[in-house]
């Protein structure tokens, strides 16, 4: 195995939580709320549940592909030249995921923090902690994870907590005024986004110690960073209402730059960035991670870190030809990008399950007509 680390269950749980979080905490209240309005609390919840349903999907995946990755197993599945292919489309998800996600962090620290800062300049220093994570393998990573998780809770409690004088209740009303479409196409980008982005821990479960126990990790990772986005969606809406939430692009930041208690405690929007870049950091890495270590495997090299240095300078380079400008981006990730993340989302594990069970299944018939 390219990978000799391990993670425990513990760990696998907070990396999960983290991810989901990732960067939904900053842009999934603006896009839902575009197409949901006041309803778009709804429409969490009903990502939320189906999300529970695609991580019990990844879990037991692993439990039919024990030892495999998500690349290893499209190999056995389809075969040289048909393996071939999807495992580079695969990867290719990964990277474009992985330079969208740059192309958010330097937007946004352009636009809210360091207004006239070269982009690449951004782009370079964050790669290289990055890289940096990578190269120390995912022992380190789970560790990260263990560390940035209490950090971001009490971060995301404090804000929570200071805003609640800001709160109206009757902004979440009337309730499904103009039907559950609405609703409906409001949960798209949050269960893609937020829910089926976790598909690249298939790329890491074989390296979890007590495989016995990913389902049950898996779905309280899930469930505590749904809640996490389901709160601050509901926030988003009771303090700014449904129309200043969907235009606006960063909801939450904007949220905390209101909070004043006291006269003292005010002006807050760095805990806001803090946190964001925590979780940010942790969906960077493991993209990055999964993405050099399936290209290691698909090319048959011996060692996985050589390629993490070429890959983040192509990283650096891409990131910024990835959009000419923020609306464009915006334009393809709700109308475009989408329908990408739930192909190799969904349909790429859900195929490889089917082909596995039916092959158990007719294994089992041809024996017990034997």
């Amino acid at each position: 195995m390219l990978e000799k680390g391990k993670i425990s269950t513990r760990q696998l749980t907070l990396l999960v939580m983290l991810l989901t979080i990732g960067d939904s905490i900053l842009i999934i209240p603006s896009s839902s709320t575009h197409y949901a309005t006041q309803n778009a609390w709804i429409s969490a919840l009903i990502g939320m549940a189906l999300g529970l349903l695609a991580n019990y999907m990844y879990s037991k995946f692993a439990k039919l592909y024990p030892k495999l990755t998500l690349i290893e197993a499209i190999q056995k599945v389809f075969g040289k030249w048909l393996g071939t292919i999807l495992s580079l489309m695969t990867l290719l998800f990964f990277l474009i995921v992985i330079a969208g996600s740059m192309r958010e962090i330097s937007d946004f620290v352009i636009s809210e923090m360091l207004p006239g800062t070269p982009i690449p300049a951004i782009l370079l220093l964050f790669i290289l902690i990055v890289i940096m994570a990578t190269r120390l393998g995912i022992e380190v990573i789970g560790r990260a994870g263990e560390i940035f998780t209490p950090m971001v809770v009490i971060l995301f409690l404090i804000l929570t907590v200071a805003i609640v004088p800001q709160m109206e209740i009757i902004r979440i009303f009337p309730i499904l005024e103009d039907g559950i479409k609405p609703v409906l196409r409001g949960t798209i980008p949050i269960t893609a986004y937020t829910f089926l982005e976790p598909v690249v821990f298939l790329m890491i479960l074989p390296y979890v110690d007590k495989q016995q126990k990913i389902t049950r990790s898996f779905l309280q990772g899930t469930l505590l960073g749904g809640t996490v986005i389901f709160i601050t969606l509901i926030v988003s809406i009771l303090v700014l209402g449904p129309d200043l939430t969907a235009r606006d692009i960063y909801p939450s930041y904007n949220i905390a730059r209101r909070i004043s208690v006291g006269g003292i405690f005010e002006r807050v929007e760095a805990m806001i960035a803090l946190q964001w870049m925590l979780t940010f950091f942790i969906k960077v890495t493991l993209y990055f991670y999964a993405f050099i270590l399936g290209l290691s495997q698909l090319l048959k090299l011996k060692e996985y870190r050589v390629l993490s240095l070429p890959t983040g300078l192509i990283l650096v380079a891409l990131a910024p030809l990835i959009a000419p400008n923020y609306t464009y981006y915006g334009e393809i990730f709700d109308n475009y990008w989408v329908y990408y993340v739930i192909t190799f989302g969904l349909f790429l594990p859900l195929v490889l399950l089917s082909v596995v069970m039916f092959r158990r299944a007719l294994s089992k018939d041809l024996i017990s007509r034997n």
